[in-house]
C-alpha cells in the first residue's frame, strides 16, 4: 500500500489528551468499522483501489486475487453502503461498472496506512516472536509425549 498522506484532523486530534469518557455510539461506530474493515477482502480492495484508482468490476477482482465474484460483490456493497466505494454504472453495451474510492474511502486507507508501515517496521521482530513460540510449543508437546 502506498504511503498516504495524513488526515490533518485526525492529526490534530491524535495530539489532544484521551478524553475520560467515550461516547457509547463513537464506540459501536468504531466496532463495526473494525469489524467490517478488518476482514481481508475489504482491507485488499481498499488497497488495489488505492494504487490503482478507478477500476472495472473484473480489473478489481483480479488485483485483489483468489476472491469469488460473490464475495466481491458482497464486499463492495458493504463499502459502497459505508461510503468507502462510488459505483458507476456506464449504460453501454455490454453495460460496465467501475469502482472507486470515495474520500472517505481514501482516509480509511490513509488511517490503515499506519497499520503497514508498522507491521513492516516490526516484521522482523513478529517473526522472531512467532518462531520462539512455535519452539516453545514444540519442546511442550515433545515433554508431554515422553509422559
Amino acid at each position: 500500500m502506498r504511503k498516504a498522506s495524513p488526515d490533518p484532523q485526525i492529526e490534530a486530534r491524535r495530539r489532544e489528551p484521551v478524553p475520560e469518557t467515550v461516547d457509547p455510539a463513537i464506540e459501536a461506530l468504531v466496532h463495526d468499522v473494525i469489524g467490517k474493515v478488518a476482514d481481508k477482502w475489504t482491507m485488499l480492495i481498499l488497497e488495489a483501489l488505492h494504487d490503482h484508482g478507478t477500476l472495472r468490476f473484473t480489473q478489481l477482482g483480479k488485483a485483489v486475487g483468489r476472491i469469488s465474484q460473490k464475495m466481491l460483490t458482497q464486499t463492495l456493497r458493504q463499502m459502497e453502503k459505508d461510503g468507502l466505494v462510488r459505483r458507476t454504472v456506464h449504460p453501454v453495451i455490454p453495460p460496465h461498472v467501475d469502482y472507486t474510492l470515495t474520500p472517505l474511502g481514501e482516509s480509511l486507507g490513509a488511517a490503515f496506512c499506519g497499520v503497514w508501515i508498522w507491521a513492516e517496521t516490526h516484521h522482523a521482530e513478529i517473526q522472531r516472536a512467532r518462531a520462539s513460540f512455535a519452539e516453545r510449543e514444540a519442546a511442550t508437546s515433545r515433554l508431554m509425549a515422553s509422559d
